[in-house]
């Protein structure tokens, strides 16, 4: 069951803020922009025909009068502390998700006012008072639901969440302020497979989700469903995770701050990548020179990288020293990972571009996949497995992109007779026919107790010839005896030659039925 969530959301904060910062009329229509696109609008825009993803110049052919402002993470956190810091002083423990949207266990406000609906009239009331911003709240079991009532102004029941999700839309798994390309894509999928709304989608069963779209669209599923995005970790960090910088001189300046402030946050990221962990909840303490604390959680949907640890360190020391009425400079700073996740997520892949999460770059090339098997059909992305056997040919399976990765024979040793490490880089399925010779120009051959009769002096490939420097071996391979039909007899030689030109070249040799084959190639 997923924790009930009070969520208390302001709409179209970045642009709130913005017009707090410039001190512009609530009338005049003002738009945030971030690469020449709308990120958000104030109503008077919308009136107008603005809306969020237009081009620039598109907004403003519509509303001529429409300010505009560059987008700037730092200016919505510092704006966002008064308001966070009135939403705690009724509800502490609060959780701030982003700018603009904080979260907090809603069993104590409702527990203390007696109702979700007087706690949420008085936060809204206190919010407006003391932060002069308009606020919504909503409850529901989830952060991710308790976002959208809140968007929506209402009360879910708690055990209600996945009746209150299904009627909306997918899109609502992409939500503006966190836009994820991955997410964009899975949303646009669904829509093409008449999966258009979240009950529809939750309906699928995860299995099936699991095997057709990847490890983000179970997370997805699993929101559609009421559900949190992972199950929440009942296990404490234990203290030694966290990190502390004590600032001599104490720091009152935000620039200076923010340069400790990313000392420290990848600090926090080797402490937690040494143990295979990651910072899915983060506290910031801070103390003054005169014993002042402050803390705040922020919470984040996906693991944070070192830079999203130090920008949300810096954006809410942002805050503190710029609206907070501090008598002294910071004079203690410690990073608490509240939850911690496994760090898979955050290993590197090896497709380019892979970030936080190989996840991204990784999924994009598995719908690829998927792409080509739907064109070529599914014999045409073949991913190997490896399994037991003695030559290299047999050491891999190759089985169709999203069929169950099983070995058809037990990699696990004994196997006599098996090629020792390393293994070649390049195997050919059929052995390519070469010439081993001896000084003498006479063939290579290998006698019944796996002996070598003459020195192998060079070998003829694809027209090439190469001067053996070094060999290993023969192994005998007598594989099957029992079976005429299936049995085989051969030995394999591994081989190191040079070039004419000087070029090296080490290869997998076979000699089955009298004849010289290249089984492989290595690095």
């Amino acid at each position: 069951m997923s924790r009930y969530t009070l969520a208390v959301w302001c709409p179209d904060w970045p642009v709130v803020a913005a017009c707090a910062e410039a001190v512009l009329a609530p009338h005049v229509p003002a738009a945030v922009v971030r690469d020449n696109e709308v990120v958000a609008c104030s109503a008077v825009a919308r009136a107008e025909g603005v809306r969020r993803g237009q081009r620039k110049r598109t907004a403003q052919s519509l509303c001529p009068e429409l300010v505009v402002f560059e987008h700037d993470d730092v200016r919505d956190a510092r704006l966002f502390e008064p308001v966070a810091a009135a939403v705690e002083e009724l509800a502490p423990g609060i959780e701030v998700v982003r700018p603009g949207l904080v979260a907090v266990p809603a069993r104590g406000p409702v527990g203390y006012w007696g109702s979700p609906e007087r706690a949420a009239e008085r936060i809204v009331d206190h919010v407006a008072v003391h932060a002069g911003v308009e606020a919504q709240v909503g409850f529901a079991d989830g952060l991710f639901a308790a976002t959208l009532a809140a968007q929506r102004g209402v009360v879910v029941p708690s055990g209600g969440a996945r009746e209150f999700l299904a009627p909306l839309g997918v899109h609502e798994l992409d939500p503006p302020a966190e836009h994820r390309p991955e997410r964009a894509e899975l949303v646009d999928l669904l829509r093409r497979l008449g999966l258009r709304t979240l009950g529809a989608f939750a309906a699928v069963p995860e299995r099936d989700v699991a095997s057709r779209f990847g490890r983000d669209a179970v997370l997805a599923h699993r929101l559609a469903g009421g559900l949190e995005e992972r199950p929440r970790s009942r296990r404490k960090p234990p203290p030694e995770l966290s990190v502390t910088q004590a600032l001599d001189p104490p720091v009152d300046r935000v620039d200076a701050a923010a340069f400790a402030a990313k000392a420290l946050a990848e600090r926090l990221h080797r402490v937690l990548v040494d143990r295979g962990l990651a910072c899915t909840r983060l506290g910031i303490q801070a103390t003054t020179e005169h014993g002042e604390q402050l803390r705040r959680v922020w919470r984040c949907a996906d693991p944070l990288t070192p830079q999203g640890i130090a920008d949300r360190v810096r954006w809410q020391l942002d805050g503190w020293l710029t609206r907070e009425r501090l008598t002294s400079g910071l004079h203690l700073l410690q990073l608490d990972p509240e939850e911690v996740v496994d760090a898979a997520a955050l290993q590197l892949g090896l497709w380019p571009g892979a970030g936080q999460d190989q996840g991204e770059a990784a999924e994009r090339a598995a719908r690829a996949m998927v792409h080509v098997q739907g064109l070529l059909g599914p014999d045409a992305v073949l991913t190997p497995v490896l399994q037991g056997g003695r030559g290299p040919v047999e050491r891999v399976r190759l089985v169709p992109w999203g069929d169950e990765r099983v070995p058809a024979t037990d990699p696990d040793p004994p196997w006599p007779g098996r090629l020792p490490a390393p293994s070649p880089a390049t195997v050919f399925t059929d052995p390519e026919p070469v010439v081993l010779v001896d000084a003498a120009g006479g063939d290579v051959v290998v006698t019944g107790y796996a002996e070598l009769v003459g020195r192998p002096d060079r070998w003829v490939h694809s027209g090439r010839s190469w001067r053996v420097v070094a060999w290993s071996g023969p192994w005998p391979v007598d594989e099957r005896w029992w079976d005429e039909d299936t049995a085989v007899r051969a030995a394999r030689l591994q081989v190191l030659g040079t070039a004419p030109d000087g070029e090296e070249l080490a290869c997998l040799l076979i000699r089955a039925g009298g004849k010289w084959a290249v089984e492989g190639v290595y690095d």
